[in-house]
C-alpha cells in the first residue's frame, strides 16, 4: 500500500507576522487612549524607546556580571599571593596596579572615599571673610577671588572638595586664617568609600595608556 507523501509546512520567507494592536495605549498621565486617536509617529517613537531600554537593560546586566567577575578574579589572585608570601599586596587606601607581562595591559583597582563637610566649614568661611575685610585692598582682590571659587557650589548645592583643599595650601600667617584652616581639617567627613575598576592598554612599552571606556557616555 502507498503512502501519501508527508505535508511540508509552507514558510514565507520575508513576510514579519502581525503583532495584535491592542484597542488603547497608556499615556504619561495615566489615561487610557483608544488606539484610533494615537499618532503613527508617537507609536514608532514609543517602539524605539522600548527598545533602546530593553537593550540598555541587557547591557547594565553584563557590566554588573563583569564587575563582579572582576573582583571575583582579583581577590582569588590576592589570595593565592597572601598564602605565597603571607603579605598583602596594594598601596594607599587599598589602591592597587596589575600589569601584563610585556607592560601594554593594566587593571586598576582605586578605592576613593566619599566626603563631605561638616557645619565647621561656615566657621572657615565666617574667618577667612575676617580676614580679607581687615588685609590691605591690593590683597583682597587676588583672594577673595580664590575664596570666593571655592566656597561656590555646583547644581548639587555641594562645594568641591579640590578648590577647599587648595586654600589649605595658601601659606598665610594670621592666625584667624590658621584657625579657618583647622575648621576646614575638622569639617572632613568621610561616609564612606567607593572602588573603581579601570582599564588601560598601549601599542608599546614607551607609548602612552589609552583608557578602555566603559562609561557610555564617554564611549
Amino acid at each position: 500500500m502507498s503512502q501519501s507523501a508527508p505535508q511540508l509546512e509552507t514558510v514565507k520567507v520575508g513576510v514579519t507576522p502581525e503583532v495584535a494592536r491592542p484597542d488603547y495605549y497608556e499615556d504619561a498621565r495615566g489615561r487610557m487612549i483608544p488606539a484610533r486617536l494615537v499618532k503613527a509617529q508617537d507609536l514608532l517613537e514609543d517602539q524605539l524607546v522600548r527598545d533602546l531600554l530593553n537593550q540598555a537593560d541587557s547591557l547594565s546586566g553584563l557590566i554588573a556580571a563583569f564587575k563582579s567577575t572582576v573582583f571575583s578574579e582579583v581577590g582569588a589572585f590576592l589570595a593565592i599571593l597572601t598564602d605565597q608570601y603571607k603579605a598583602k599586596r596594594g598601596g594607599k587606601k587599598g589602591n592597587m596596579t596589575f600589569t601584563s607581562l610585556d607592560g601594554k595591559l593594566k587593571v586598576q583597582v582605586a578605592v576613593a572615599d566619599h566626603m563631605t563637610f561638616g557645619p565647621q566649614l561656615q566657621i572657615a568661611k565666617g574667618l577667612i571673610d575676617e580676614c580679607i575685610g581687615d588685609w590691605s585692598q591690593g590683597v583682597n582682590a587676588n583672594i577673595r577671588v580664590l575664596v570666593d571659587h571655592a566656597f561656590s557650589v555646583d547644581k548639587e548645592g555641594q562645594v568641591s572638595r579640590e578648590k577647599i583643599f587648595a586654600l589649605r595650601r595658601v601659606d598665610i600667617t594670621d592666625d584667624r586664617w590658621r584657625q579657618a584652616m583647622d575648621a576646614i581639617s575638622d569639617s572632613i567627613r568621610v561616609e564612606g568609600t567607593k572602588t573603581y575598576v579601570r582599564f588601560y592598554r598601549r601599542d608599546s612599552q614607551e607609548s602612552p595608556w589609552r583608557a578602555i571606556t566603559l562609561d557610555l557616555a564617554n564611549a
